[in-house]
This record gives C-alpha cells, structure tokens and sequence, in this order.
C-alpha cells in the first residue's frame, strides 16, 4: 500500500469529517472510496471513447435510417 499526501480544501475537510463520524468509517476509507469510484469511471469513459475512435476510424457510422428509428423510439417513449 502506498501513502499519498494532498490538500484538500477546508470544506471538503469538513464534509469528509462529518461523512466518517455518520457513517463511523475513517476518513481514509471514505476518500479511497470516491477515488476508486471516481478512478473506474473516468477509466470507463476514455475506454468508451476509444472504442467510439477506432469505429470512427473504421468508418462504422450509423446509417440516417437506423438514426431515424432511434429518435423515433426516444420521441414515442417522451410522450
């Protein structure tokens, strides 16, 4: 395990503070947590973008009709 040291600002000190006497977890747990959150959506998001990119690249665009239908879906289920 490795040891990290960062500032933080007063308010999220205190939020953070309040968080782990509530919920009777450390401080520590709690801030590991959102990173580990925070860290597997953000690497989600690029994979996705990449993904999006190599397609993109290939040429593998939806066609106007299947566009179409998906706005039409969306429309419908909007009402």
């Amino acid at each position: 395990m490795s040891i990290m040291s960062l500032r933080i600002p007063d308010e999220i000190a205190d939020t953070l503070a309040g968080l782990a006497k509530a919920t009777g977890r450390s401080k520590s747990y709690l801030a590991v947590d959102a990173l580990r959150e925070y860290l597997a959506r953000e690497a989600w998001q690029i994979e996705q973008i990449q993904q999006a990119l190599k397609e993109a690249d290939a040429g593998d665009f939806a066609s106007a009709d299947e566009v179409r239908a998906i706005a039409e879906k969306w429309n419908a289920n909007a009402h």
